[in-house]
């Protein structure tokens, strides 16, 4: 009998602190389209919003931009309500608008190449390279259409990340190179620097001089990809991650890692969480 008071007085603390909220609810995002004259079509929308702050209604967020909305909108959002838990705590609610896709090829890579993962030319009449080179346009729909869309409807804060897989992780570092001002913060994972005979590479080599100030936040990443086969992918992440440390950018927090054990499509479930711990390693729950 005594045993059992003792153990009921050592879980109560326990029980009553998780009876303080409930830690579970559906994912209940809101499915829009806007209609993108810069693109020429709809573009369907995944949005995900914090639950109401009873005790501030006017309370802001930051805003996670995703590409590739359709495949990794659910796991993000999940990582975002779990890490933003009020016993959690380790970043702030967020935001999380998902993308998604259309023509990936056209929206995704910033130039018109044919040559594919292997460095081969791809002739071929139905080459899926063929619509490729239309990322600038697409940045262009982010940056006059979404992004105002978003800021309108929604009680948002200045903080905007960008975040992205292979093609995706091109376009955030694209992004990054060409309209720096538009994200606080970039994720790239497993970002495809073998487009276009390492394009972005070349790219961020001329644009980043010795000691550039970017004041921006960046994280990036690889898996088993150029190294399981006969690619180039691992070796342009290290030339990448090289080519950061050599121009000593002034206010750059970045971060890159790599993932020997996962592929190019079980990495984004480690990477992401990993990107988001990052991205926020300084920041400061407000006080209660």
């Amino acid at each position: 009998m005594k045993k059992n008071m003792l153990l009921t007085l050592l879980l109560a603390p326990v029980y009553l602190l998780a009876q303080k909220k409930d830690n579970y609810a559906p994912i209940k995002p809101e499915i829009t389209t806007l209609f993108s004259k810069t693109l020429n079509e709809p573009r369907k929308l995944f949005i995900y919003t914090p639950e109401k702050d009873t005790a501030n209604p006017q309370r802001s967020y930051p805003v996670l931009y995703l590409l590739d909305g359709d495949s990794h909108f659910s796991l993000l959002v999940e990582y975002c309500r779990y890490l933003s838990r009020w016993d959690v705590n380790v970043i702030p609610e967020m935001i999380v608008v998902g993308i998604s896709n259309t023509q990936r090829t056209r929206d995704l890579t910033p130039t018109h190449s044919i040559i594919d993962y292997f460095g081969h030319p791809d002739t071929s009449a139905t080459s899926w390279l063929k619509p490729s080179g239309g990322n600038d346009k697409f940045l262009q729909f982010i940056r006059e259409e979404l992004m105002p869309y978003v800021e309108s409807h929604y009680q948002t804060q200045p903080f905007k990340i960008l975040a992205g897989h292979s093609f995706g992780g091109i376009t955030a570092i694209n992004c990054l190179l060409t309209h720096p001002g538009m994200f606080s913060a970039y994720i790239a994972i497993s970002p495809s620097f073998w487009w276009d005979r390492e394009y972005l590479l070349q790219l961020a080599d001329k644009t980043w001089g010795n000691g550039t100030i970017l004041n921006k936040t960046l994280f990036y990443s690889d898996a088993s990809e150029g190294v399981a086969d006969k690619s180039t992918f691992h070796t342009n992440l290290q030339k990448f991650d090289s080519l950061i440390t050599q121009k000593h950018l002034v206010g750059l927090s970045h971060k890159y890692i790599y993932y020997p054990e996962d592929t190019h499509m079980t990495e984004p479930v480690k990477a992401y969480y990993d990107a988001l711990r990052f991205t926020y390693s300084q920041w400061n729950p407000p006080s209660q």
